[in-house]
């Protein structure tokens, strides 16, 4: 075995001290087979595995990993271990002792602390930079620059923006682009938001088509509207072109309502189950019928362009491209009447129906709680929701307060709070990658993206993405830890390893990172025994 391989270990792939949505253990070791980074053969003594969880016979067999939920040991109690022996202790770290079962003890009682944790959570991914930079500044200055500078935009990709069903935009472009951005943005809060509300107010490629412009449109629509008023985001959704070939309201006539979109608006998307009768579906569905795809210069000239090839004639009213890159509405395919939505009588439209949703007490609660379980803990306590949703409704939805809000919450940095959520793929990918201060790791990030089971633009369902234990399995794990490695082979110049643990780990081990860590002498060794950690893969 190298001494890569060695450095991690079998702890490399080992969520150690992972907790579920109730605060509980969920597996004190996941063990599982590390493959040698330099041979690709299988690491001898790394082999022996714990029979529930994974079949060591197919483990290096298995098809494209399937976020696996229910897979999951059941919560079980630590078991009484020995105190570990450091034989080169790392220094300016804390390590609890073995023997009390517990993994890490919170710092979030420490300034700089609090910074870092800021930063995992609201950034997708930390640099050294942006980390020294936000440790000059404290908290409080760090959370207004990142919620008060105007989000920067990625670079236009000409390929999306011409895209026609004669130059369809490859899905490979438009993910790298997303990541690159990633990488790069120098307003990462827009990025990590952006993220959210794909999962949230979820579209797909699949269904969409890679022949428009409309979901690379969809991307700039949520980066944007990110911060904004909840009335105003709902509106932009249901108009957003993508939105509409995906939960099928193109296709939605007074005459002949679809009820797609209004079922998840109200569901999924603004109000959450419970809160609306099927006849407030059936109302809804009508209210938002009428609305048509705009067209761009490109698909016109397209257009005309296939009717010349095949030698048919042109329309004697040729078609015009739209000035608008939404939907736009056509009131003869509308409908036209009074309808009675979540009790109210009234000729509704889509900006009416709206408004009267948030007339409820259900969106404020529903979208607080959704941010605050991605973003702050998996169990956001009843006050803290009840708290943040009252002051959401009395700002008018202004979503840039809710979230200043909540980040300056004491119970955003309370120490029950402390890498208790597990960082998606895309998060830990773009995490190593800034951690190794490369931007050239984009396309190794999108060779692994559906592998770890989050392909960007290709939600699994309307219901998005799930989080935390769905994102862990003895499989994802190797796949997480095989990355590193690759990653690592294609980063030629790394940075220097001295005060890594503390830059990124806060200088908080567990027990068996430190000993790995301590017994670890290459640079490469100990970066991959970092990034490969159960702490790495928490934020």
């Amino acid at each position: 075995m190298t001494a890569l391989a060695a450095a991690g270990g079998v702890a490399a792939s080992r969520l150690l001290g992972l907790r579920d949505l109730g605060g509980h253990r969920v597996a004190d070791a996941l063990d599982v087979a590390v493959m040698d980074p330099m041979t690709d053969a299988m690491a001898p003594d790394d082999t022996v595995m714990d029979p529930s969880v994974m079949d060591p016979m197919t483990a290096m067999d298995m098809p494209e990993a399937t976020p696996d939920v229910t897979g999951m040991p059941a919560p079980t109690a630590a078991p009484t271990r020995a105190p570990v022996a450091l034989r080169e202790p790392v220094t300016g770290v804390s390590v609890p002792d073995l023997a009390t079962g517990i993994d890490w003890v919170s710092p979030l009682d420490k300034e700089s602390a609090k910074v870092a944790h800021l930063l995992r959570r609201m950034t997708i991914a930390l640099s050294a930079a942006e980390l020294d930079r936000a440790m000059s500044e404290g908290y409080q200055k760090t959370v207004a620059r990142l919620v008060d500078t105007p989000f920067v935009e990625p670079p236009v990709l000409p390929a999306a923006e011409n895209a026609t069903s004669q130059a369809a935009v490859k899905l490979g472009d438009l993910q790298t682009w997303w990541v690159d951005w990633m990488v790069k943005s120098p307003t990462p809060l827009a990025e990590a938001l952006t993220l959210f509300w794909h999962g949230h107010f979820t579209s797909d490629y699949r269904k969409v088509g890679l022949g428009s412009p409309f979901i690379y449109w969809q991307n700039l629509t949520w980066r944007r509207m990110s911060l904004g008023k909840l009335n105003d985001m709902l509106y932009q959704v249901t108009i957003d072109p993508a939105m509409l070939r995906y939960l099928d309201l193109l296709t939605s006539t007074g005459k002949s309502p679809n009820e797609n979109f209004a079922r998840e608006l109200l569901e999924l998307f603004a109000m959450g189950a419970g809160s609306y009768t099927e006849d407030d579906v059936k109302a809804a569905a009508k209210a938002l019928a009428g609305w048509r795809q705009p067209q761009t210069q490109a698909m016109v000239d397209a257009r005309l362009a296939a009717l010349a090839k095949q030698k048919k004639p042109l329309p004697s009213n040729p078609p015009k491209p739209d000035p608008v890159k939404t939907g736009v509405f056509d009131p003869a395919r509308a409908f036209s009447g009074q309808l009675i939505f979540l009790g109210l009588a009234n000729t509704f439209d889509a900006r009416k129906l709206i408004d009267r949703a948030l007339t409820s007490d259900a969106p404020a609660t529903f979208i607080t709680q959704k941010l605050l379980t991605y973003f702050a803990t998996p169990v956001p306590s009843a006050p803290w929701v009840a708290r943040l949703a009252a002051s959401y409704r009395r700002s008018g939805y202004d979503t840039r307060a809710l979230v200043r809000e909540m980040l300056l919450s004491p119970e955003f940095t309370a120490p029950d709070t402390y890498r208790v959520l597990v960082k998606s793929p895309t998060e830990y990918m773009v995490s190593v990658a800034k951690a190794l201060n490369s931007q050239t790791l984009t396309r190794t990030i999108l060779a692994n993206a559906n592998g770890l089971g989050q392909t960007l633009f290709d939600p699994p369902s309307v219901g998005g993405w799930g989080d935390n234990a769905y994102w862990i399995s003895s499989n994802t794990m190797l796949q997480r830890a095989n990355f590193v490695s690759t990653a690592l082979g294609q980063t030629r110049t790394l940075p220097a390893f001295a005060g890594a643990e503390a830059k990124f780990l806060d200088g908080v081990l567990g027990p068996r990172t430190a000993t790995e860590l301590a017994n670890t002498k290459d640079e490469r060794g100990r970066w991959y025994a970092l990034l490969a950690s159960p702490e790495f893969n928490l934020k």
